[in-house]
């Protein structure tokens, strides 16, 4: 762990990395931009939450997978510790686990070691105003999760509901069959047209056993 002297109106960060050929050359990258200062470097989470805690950088630029304490933990401390300080993964790592577990850690970007250095320090700027930032591919992989719909599951009493409807009972069959009041099956049914986007019970059943919520017993 390492600290220098900043120099005032720069951006200061400090860079999180436990390797070190890694992390000598994101140095060397940023070492001509007349805008950030590097006042820090460190080789695992831990340090860098101390140095964080001692030094208050505008941002971290954090590697994930590192030895004592990982990004993602190292991220936590950081936000709960009220520095100020911003932080923004870089890191080889592309998975939506990865991505979503820095992101719900409170890292306000995540970049890909694949970046160049424009768009490093466009970043740094970025992050250290407070905007978020994502590397183009980790931004389709959030935009795609985020697009799918929504699974869906019914209770089992919703089945069992669906089934007697299948079956052409009525509501007040049904309660008889299921020994529940009338309202009940009604308010099931509401649920269940509400979880499927449908209007009637007909397209419930229907709706049901195409996407496989509800399977309906042989008959001889």
């Amino acid at each position: 762990m390492t600290a220098v002297t900043a120099t005032e109106g720069k951006l200061r960060i400090i860079v999180v990395d436990d390797h070190t050929v890694m992390r000598a050359g994101v140095v060397a990258l940023l070492a001509s931009e007349p805008t950030i200062d590097i006042v820090g470097e460190a080789g695992n989470g831990r340090e860098a939450v101390e140095l964080v805690r001692r030094l208050e950088p505008d941002v971290a630029l954090i590697d994930l997978r590192m030895p004592v304490l990982d990004g993602v933990a190292a991220t936590t401390e950081i936000v709960a510790g009220r520095t100020g300080t911003r932080v923004l993964i870089l890191t080889t790592y592309d998975t939506d686990v990865e991505i979503e577990r820095a992101v719900e850690a409170g890292a306000i970007g995540y970049l890909l070691k694949d970046t160049t250095r424009e768009q490093l320090v466009d970043a740094i700027r970025s992050a250290a105003r407070g905007e978020t930032v994502l590397a183009p591919r980790v931004a389709q992989r959030l935009l795609a999760r985020m697009r799918q719909p929504a699974p869906v599951a019914l209770t089992s009493r919703e089945r069992d509901v669906l089934n007697a409807v299948a079956d052409g009972l009525s509501n007040a069959d049904i309660g008889k069959r299921l020994a529940i009041a009338e309202a009940t099956v009604k308010t099931h049914l509401l649920r269940v047209f509400a979880k499927l986007d449908v209007s009637d019970r007909t397209h419930a059943v229907v709706t049901a056993l195409e996407r496989g919520l509800l399977t309906r017993p042989e008959r001889g």
